[in-house]
């Protein structure tokens, strides 16, 4: 006898057709892969739409067409996303006519949104160009930037189709094993692990990897016009601890570019001494606390605990150190101050600071560490000022070199920190605590005698007196590797409310998700802009800080005026860092 078949209701059809399981219908796989949201497109288009307002820094049309692109993808994707969650949790679905006429009408909203936009990208990345001093955008700006989008969209799209289809495909072949809603929270979760590995372990890794091995080999050259340095006092010398190879390439430049006495006497008026630079390079030993050792053992060769001021300085993930930051303080203490750099990567900042940031924080720690041990064997009335000093990454690993306890018993005298990461816990802390009427930009702290703020040219004076140790913050408002926040995704930043800083765009908005992506790329350009705005800092900025830090004497207004003239005539020749 043969069975009669088993009747399915109309709710249970109802449920099969509504249900994301569905898709192991023949055929269905192809028709969802192929399939294009409506929705997606009006989403996709508000995002790349907010994309194209102005955020901290002026955005070149290829820059800007890709973040336009990944702006329209995310929104794409998040209302796919949306509409998945919502057919998965069985809620009810608008029932109506969804053709082609749907469609097609939703696609033109998407393209009005878009062109609307469009046509005023030129004049707000202009208004953030005439803010830091730069020309106009090119004219075929909206052009460009529509082009580079829709290809960098098309593709994002295509790879999020196909990473769909590869789940689907696993659920079905889990189906026939296993029920279907464990099939499906199987498929998902294998599916979520091998896309997860692809994109971290075969793709982040694999730039990373191609990153590390060119900035190591850029490391290594040596240009025919550098040569080892024939003076005894400089690193790199025959007489060195530390080989000129040894020294890396930021490393060479840096001790290559020392002042002489003469140089400094002729701008700063009167005796001047050549300053003392000590510098170890990555593969001057196998250690992070070799590294140190040697680089004390450097500096006290060169004699650098002899003079007045000592600087303990972080370079950024390069090894570069800011020559507006270092020679601003050599000429203001007429070349009697020692500087001593650790070399802790290959990488620029922002790269490091994503994968390797303990890195940083642990040569910083050795470096200090090193140092003071040394200096705390000197006699009280012979040791120099101790300072400390770092940019970006540098001023993130100088912060996290600091103990409480070195604070209390026999103290360093101060320290700059310019262009600190968002990451930097000392900088948060001291930014949350700042007096509520300061802006988020440019803290104010209740007392001021310790710790302050400046840009520059604003935030050093106060009513109360320095106390015994001065820290000063340099930091510019539209330098995004302070002001990035993964928080900016899901909440207005506090430095966006008023008053903004001099060279913030009024017309910058906060959009959640957009504005996080817009300071993710402001951070990866953060140095083309002119020197005085963003991450990259002028020399000019540096002599306020530095003589409330260091107290030079001997210096009036018409020295200082003629410090700064020599100084801008510099800085005009400068081309900027390698941050």
């Amino acid at each position: 006898m043969v069975d009669a078949p088993r009747r399915i209701g109309p709710d249970r059809v109802m449920q099969m057709q509504n249900s994301p399981l569905a898709t192991h219908r023949p055929g269905a796989l192809r028709r969802a892969a192929g399939k294009v949201s409506g929705m997606g497109l009006v989403l996709g288009a508000l995002f790349m739409a907010a994309s194209l307002t102005p955020s901290l820094i002026p955005r070149a049309d290829i820059v800007q067409g890709v973040l336009a692109g990944v702006c329209f993808a995310a929104g794409y994707g998040m209302a796919v996303l949306g509409r998945w969650i919502w057919v998965t949790m069985q809620l009810p679905l608008i029932r109506g006519r969804t053709g082609r006429q749907t469609l097609l009408a939703l696609a033109v909203l998407a393209a009005l949104i878009v062109g609307s936009f469009l046509a005023r990208a030129a004049d707000w990345q202009n208004g953030v160009r005439a803010a830091m001093g730069m020309e106009p955008a090119p004219p075929g700006l909206p052009l460009t930037i529509g082009l580079i989008a829709l290809a960098v969209a098309a593709l994002l799209l295509i790879l999020g189709k196909l990473a769909a289809l590869l789940v689907r495909r696993l659920i079905r072949r889990i189906e026939r094993l296993l029920p279907h809603r464990v099939a499906y929270l199987l498929g998902l979760l294998i599916g979520g692990v091998l896309l997860w590995t692809l994109a971290n372990g075969v793709l982040f890794s694999g730039f990373i990897r191609t990153a590390d091995s060119s900035a190591r080999a850029l490391d290594a050259v040596i240009p025919p016009d550098i040569r080892p340095p024939a003076d005894p006092l400089r690193t790199g010398s025959p007489q060195s601890l530390v080989a000129w190879e040894d020294l890396g390439r930021e490393g060479r430049n840096y001790i290559a570019a020392t002042p002489t006495a003469q140089e400094i006497a002729a701008v700063a008026g009167g005796e001047a001494m050549q300053p003392l630079r000590a510098y170890v390079g990555l593969n001057a030993a196998d250690t992070t606390e070799d590294r140190a050792a040697l680089a004390v053992a450097e500096l006290d060769r060169i004699g650098g605990f002899g003079r007045s001021i000592l600087v303990v300085a972080m370079p950024t993930g390069t090894g570069w150190l800011d020559p507006a930051a270092v020679t601003t303080l050599e000429y203001l203490h007429r070349g009697d101050v020692a500087t001593v750099a650790l070399q802790y990567s290959y990488l620029q900042s922002w790269i490091s600071l994503l994968v390797e940031p303990e890195y940083s924080a642990e040569a910083g720690r050795a470096l200090f560490s090193a140092v003071r041990r040394h200096w705390l064997t000197l006699p009280p009335d012979r040791r120099p000022k101790l300072y400390l000093y770092g940019l970006s990454l540098g001023a993130y690993s100088s912060q996290q070199s600091l103990r409480l306890y070195e604070m209390i018993d026999q103290p360093f005298a101060g320290a700059l920190w310019v262009g600190p990461p968002f990451v930097s816990p000392l900088w948060q802390t001291l930014t949350r605590e700042r007096d509520p009427a300061s802006p988020e930009w440019l803290p104010r702290m209740e007392r001021g005698q310790t710790v302050r703020f400046t840009d520059g040219r604003q935030g050093l004076s106060a009513q109360d007196p320095w106390g015994g140790i001065r820290i000063v913050y340099l930091q510019y408002a539209s330098d995004p590797i302070v002001f990035f926040s993964t928080g900016s995704m899901l909440h207005r930043p506090d430095w966006m409310e008023s008053p903004r800083g001099p060279d913030v765009s009024p017309d910058l908005r906060w959009y959640p998700i957009v504005s996080f992506l817009q300071l993710a790329f402001d951070m990866a350009v953060s140095l083309h802009v002119p020197m005085g705005h963003g991450h990259l800092y002028a020399y000019s900025d540096h002599i306020a800080p530095w003589i409330a830090v260091t107290q030079p004497q001997g210096w009036d207004a018409a020295g200082l005026d003629r410090l700064r003239r020599h100084f801008r005539d510099v800085q005009a020749q400068a081309t900027g860092g390698a941050d």
